[in-house]
């Protein structure tokens, strides 16, 4: 998996990520294929501790806060997709390759 747009988050103080869905008091752990189930669902929230360091120049996984690297091992843990490669910036430089994709 590919995280774009990371830099975007930081100075928040809590991120949220949704973990399913809620209608009519019955958790959806997956998106509901029932159009009626969808319309009507509140997401179900996970919150996390934001960051406020600048990751515009950051140039590897160890140097990104410890709360950006909580974030993205949770998206990995939730979505049992590893994430390989993260973007701290719109510049082709501001990107970080966590692990090789063709390996």
């Amino acid at each position: 998996m590919a995280i774009t747009k990371l830099d975007i988050l930081s100075g928040l103080s809590k991120i949220k990520i949704s973990t399913g869905y809620r209608f009519e008091g019955k958790r959806y752990d997956e998106f509901p294929s029932n159009p009626r189930v969808m319309q009507g669902a509140e997401p179900v929230y996970e919150e996390l501790e934001g960051w406020t360091e600048d990751l515009s120049l950051v140039k590897d996984l160890a140097s990104l806060p410890s709360n950006t690297r909580t974030y993205l091992k949770r998206i990995e843990e939730l979505s049992g997709v590893e994430v390989i490669m993260v973007s701290v910036g719109a510049e082709r430089e501001q990107t970080i390759l966590l692990k090789n994709p063709f390996k």
